[in-house]
């Protein structure tokens, strides 16, 4: 009896331990500090946040480009000319009808005072009867008239001067001077070449400042409701994904563009581009800080991920 008892003691044992659930084996985990953040993610271009399209605003062979690609301007610099002989040839045309016109000017006020001192000699001499009222009034018109030309002289002169002012100013404009201080990024034209401005304005030549770049995130409309100016960001380029840029958001622009029926917002960020690393173009990952948090305890990224496979 005793015996029975004991192997079914042993069977009930053996059947409800290798039938009970089997418990996790424990495993020690090294728990550390660091800084956790709330990220939004985006993709987005670098471009220079101020750059010019230096163009011409008149019509005419390209003479000379004094720069390159690459060059660094400062502000006035000469960088191109177009072809100056046809509007030095309006301006020389001008000034020589203006001189013409200022000494037919300079006849025209000696024949006027003439008329005058006739007038006032008649009018004192038919006080005495001494001429006829007909004379008086040819002299009175001869000084009415002599006034008249006077006075349409002087309207051609000032017309004439603004038009010799256009063309002294259209003359300036063959001379294409840097805007502002940076460096020439762009330069589609070539010594040569005809430009017409009557139609679009050319451009000649790209400067842009390349101490400050700004890239242009595209964030999805489901992100973009928590962003705002000043918001810290980071980024990385497609090139060095190891180096992380630091800047802020300077403006989120309220028109979407929509690809592939997707509504993204565009997203201005600033940066310092310290190194002249940046150029324009490059591709980026940016980062949106949302909210961050210091020495805070940070799990081993390996056990959440094995956690949630299970």
């Amino acid at each position: 009896v005793i015996l029975a008892v004991l192997i079914g003691g042993g069977l009930y044992w053996y059947t409800g331990a290798a039938g009970a659930p089997k418990r996790d084996v424990l495993v020690p985990i090294t728990v550390t500090r660091g800084t956790v953040e709330a990220l939004v993610t985006a993709q987005g271009k670098l471009e220079a946040k101020q750059y010019v399209d230096v163009g011409t605003q008149v019509s005419g062979q390209l003479k000379a480009i004094h720069v390159d690609i690459g060059d660094t301007v400062t502000k006035g610099q000469l960088l191109a000319e177009i072809d100056p002989r046809v509007y030095q040839a309006q301006v020389e045309a001008g000034e020589a009808h203006l001189n013409s016109l200022r000494a037919q000017l300079n006849q025209q006020k000696a024949a006027a005072v003439l008329a005058e001192q006739n007038l006032k000699r008649n009018q004192n001499l038919i006080t005495a009867n001494a001429v006829s009222q007909q004379a008086l009034q040819e002299t009175e018109s001869q000084a009415s008239v002599a006034r008249a030309q006077v006075d349409s002289i002087a309207a051609q002169i000032q017309e004439t001067e603004s038009n010799l002012k256009a063309s002294r100013t259209n003359l300036s404009y063959t001379k294409i001077y840097a805007p502002m201080a940076g460096t020439v990024t762009t330069l589609p034209t070539k010594e040569g070449q005809t430009l017409n401005a009557n139609q679009t304005a050319p451009i000649v030549l790209q400067v842009a400042n390349l101490d400050i770049m700004t890239v242009r995130a595209q964030v999805a409309e489901a992100d973009v409701s928590s962003l705002k100016e000043n918001m810290p960001v980071y980024f990385t380029t497609l090139g060095n994904s190891d180096h992380r840029w630091t800047g802020k958001v300077r403006q989120v622009l309220p028109s979407p563009q929509i690809v592939n029926d997707v509504v993204l917002y565009d997203v201005l960020i600033d940066a310092k581009n310290e190194g002249r690393q940046l150029m324009t173009g490059m591709t980026t990952q940016v980062f949106f800080i949302l909210g961050k948090a210091d020495n805070a305890l940070v799990i081993p990224a390996e056990l959440l991920t094995r956690r949630a496979a299970k």
